[in-house]
């Protein structure tokens, strides 16, 4: 089983809204085969803290769009990696030393990258 059409589709969604803020690094790992919770991981890098608290509202607002909010948003005081989690994807914003530290690519290999049409 892969990611639904509806995950990758808000993922794009989001994905594009990010890049709008010149997100940096942005991946899209499909966890449906190790993970029953959600389809997508999409993981985003930010240059400074304010950058990220920008992606984070411009996905927000991207996905609102399409009447989709967010169950649960955490890490926005400290605004080093945010977690958005919208049931079928997970946004990670991260800082990038955030990035660098945790290696979410790494800890997710197993799962494929999807390609979401952006150019970076």
């Amino acid at each position: 089983m892969s990611a639904t059409d509806r995950a990758v589709e808000l993922a794009t969604r989001a994905a594009r809204a990010a890049s709008d803020k010149v997100a940096e690094s942005i991946v899209a790992l499909d966890v449906s085969e190790q993970m029953p919770l959600t389809d997508i991981f999409l993981v985003i890098s930010a240059d400074n803290e304010r950058q990220v608290a920008s992606i984070v509202d411009a996905v927000e607002d991207a996905l609102r769009e399409v009447d989709v909010k967010p169950l649960r948003r955490e890490g926005a005081r400290e605004g080093r990696w945010v977690l958005l989690d919208f049931n079928d994807i997970v946004v990670h914003v991260q800082h990038e030393e955030e990035r660098a530290f945790y290696e979410l690519e790494r800890l997710w290999k197993d799962c494929p990258a999807i390609d979401l049409g952006l150019e970076q």
